[in-house]
């Protein structure tokens, strides 16, 4: 990166402990991380070492409170970190940030009782998961099926879910459904923690994508599952408001993870740009190209400027923060697969090729644009924000 971004990263005052933290996160990154990922992609493997490395320097801390086992950093930290990972490996990044989605709902809404028994095992390395998508309920999650009943001090679950990351490795799992004695679909929605290993939970199978092929994300179901009461998540039909909060928390992190993306395609870009000759020139020396250089390297900037106004909307409490984090996640997302894109290109027929690594970023890229809700439906939440009626 040129003066720009480094100016960019001073304004951020890390303090000595977070540039620690970060020097520790990008130095795993470059020597552990980025050379397993192509080799991890291939095989569709998922990554273990790299989680045992994460665990190690206990990143799960970052984001629990001190009370619960966490050692917790700023929210702007965590992102920073989320993206150092996903710049090394897409798959490893998602991974770790899932376990932020899936358990951030838990620390905000959950009681004290559900928090101490929960949390110390993410806190010590543990992996959650966010369960929320069906085959008939994607962007419109009123649609869901899974149903809760009550059953004394239980809640008996049925249904299933689908294309869940970290679904089949998950010590806890953060499940939405409908609460079979509420009628109205939206005041119906609930949230509980399935605990791994409870009876009647199945993976029915680990789906093979374009990207992030080292990730796992499944199709999962819940037959009969009794889950204790004590594991419900605020009160029935809680769920949507939860759901909308949380999802609020997490665009952020999708848009660092699409960052990372981004922040690795344009480096192999430009520096390739600067190693590769045509017609007895320079790749970079063509205009044309540096104009597009010139229009990545802006957007990019801006949008990493963003990153921090929305995370320091976060950080101050501010309330209604979920127009700013539509527009970071769309964004951002939109970039990554503008600068693979771009990348792919300036490295011509060789960027096609597994050699180089912007065939498989711009693979990765591609789902960023697609969960924590389309860029379609962002597109339409800001869009309506602007309406008289």
């Amino acid at each position: 990166m040129n003066a720009v971004f480094e100016r960019l990263e001073q304004r951020r005052h890390w303090s000595a402990e977070e540039q620690l933290v970060l020097a520790q996160v990008r130095r795993l990154a470059q020597e552990k991380i980025a050379p397993r990922a192509a080799g991890l992609d291939r095989t569709s493997t998922f990554p273990w070492d790299n989680v045992r490395d994460i665990n190690e320097l206990g990143l799960n801390a970052l984001f629990v409170p001190e009370a619960y086992g966490g050692a917790p950093m700023r929210y702007r930290l965590y992102l920073a970190v989320v993206q150092a990972i996903s710049a090394a490996c897409a798959s490893t990044g998602i991974i770790y940030a899932t376990n932020f989605h899936g358990m951030k709902p838990l620390i905000d809404f959950g009681t004290e009782e559900q928090k101490h028994r929960l949390l110390p095992r993410i806190a010590a390395g543990g992996m959650g998961s966010l369960a929320i998508t069906e085959p008939e309920a994607g962007s419109d999650a009123t649609a869901m099926r899974t149903k809760f009943t009550p059953d004394g001090d239980d809640i008996v679950m049925d249904g299933g879910k689908i294309f869940i990351t970290n679904g089949d490795v998950a010590d806890l799992l953060l499940v939405f459904g409908k609460w079979s004695e509420i009628e109205d679909p939206r005041r119906a929605i609930s949230a509980v923690i399935l605990e791994k290993g409870t009876p009647g939970f199945r993976v029915l199978r680990k789906e093979e994508k374009m990207g992030h092929r080292a990730s796992s994300t499944c199709a999962i179901a819940f037959e009969g599952c009794r889950i204790p009461r004590a594991n419900l998540l605020g009160a029935p039909g809680d769920g949507l408001r939860i759901l909308l909060a949380s999802l609020n928390k997490s665009r952020p992190s999708v848009a660092s993870h699409a960052l990372g993306i981004a922040q690795a395609a344009f480096e192999d870009m430009v520096a390739y740009m600067n190693e590769r000759r045509q017609s007895g020139q320079r790749v970079i020396d063509f205009q044309g190209n540096q104009f597009t250089l010139a229009d990545l390297a802006t957007e990019y900037a801006m949008t990493e400027s963003w990153v921090d106004h929305v995370a320091g909307l976060i950080e101050a409490n501010e309330g209604a923060f979920g127009l700013e984090a539509s527009m970071l996640k769309l964004r951002a997302s939109d970039l990554a697969m503008r600068m693979t894109t771009e990348a792919v290109q300036m490295h011509g027929g060789y960027g096609y090729c597994t050699d180089y690594r912007v065939e498989r970023l711009m693979r990765d890229a591609k789902i960023t644009q697609i969960w924590e809700g389309t860029n379609q439906v962002h597109r339409q939440i800001i869009g309506r924000s602007f309406s008289a009626r």
